[in-house]
């Protein structure tokens, strides 16, 4: 396996590069943003350890170009930066993993194999479905360039429905993860909420990307 580790603190990228070597790993090192952009965008890594704080550019930039360049190498963020919004917007930006220093080598260890485990999958930072674009960070929805407006459960609803592709999801599925529901939930909010939905992402537009499967639940599909 083929790690590269972006580290502008010279002895920590040392230190990483002896302790992973050893452990099996090849590894490369690069000490600043450009550098680590471009071994990142023509490297064959199986993943990145990657440091916010770089000298050129810095790791949020770094993920968002890898991810804008449809490149999905997992990406775990190290970072002296450990604020809840400091992970948050690393997460956002497309980062697979966020570990705060100082670490436990041994945890690092553990998450570099988890990542390794889960392979490269598309990870997109903003999601889409034909010309309808969701972005979980801004909380921003737009069709065709043109802003949506909807509310928090909308929102989430859509969400929800985007991350699982054209897979048909089940109103008990939603109800469980949108709504966080009680058992005695009426399932019929579920219509409710997708109503709301069409009226807003496809009515004014003249589509139909959010279609009801009959006995089995919805689908968002890619309708141009």
């Amino acid at each position: 396996m083929r790690l590269l580790v972006v580290e502008d603190e010279v002895r920590l990228a040392a230190a990483l590069a002896r302790g992973l070597s050893a452990e099996g790993f090849t590894v490369d090192v690069q000490h600043d943003g450009p550098g680590g952009l471009d071994a990142a965008r023509h490297g064959d890594y199986d993943a990145v350890i990657l440091d916010i704080m770089l000298p050129g550019l810095n790791g949020y930039k770094i993920i968002q170009t890898l991810r804008a360049e449809r490149n999905w190498v997992p990406v775990l963020m190290l970072s002296a930066k450990d604020g809840e919004y400091d992970q948050s917007d690393g997460l956002d930006a497309g980062a697979d993993d966020y570990l705060t220093k100082p670490f436990s080598y041994v945890v690092l260890l553990a998450r570099i194999r988890a990542l390794l485990r889960r392979g490269v999958r598309e990870r997109p930072a903003v999601l889409s479905a034909g010309d309808l674009t969701l972005d979980p960070a801004t909380k921003e929805v737009s069709r065709g360039g043109t802003p949506i407006e909807l509310t928090p459960r909308e929102f989430a609803l859509l969400e929800y429905l985007m991350r699982r592709g054209e897979a048909v999801v089940p109103k008990i599925e939603l109800l469980d993860h949108v709504w966080d529901a009680p058992e005695d939930t009426d399932p019929n909010v579920v219509e409710v909420y997708v109503g709301y939905l069409r009226r807003k992402i496809d009515t004014p537009f003249g589509r139909s990307s959010l279609r009801t499967v009959r006995g089995a639940g919805y689908r968002l599909v890619a309708d141009q």
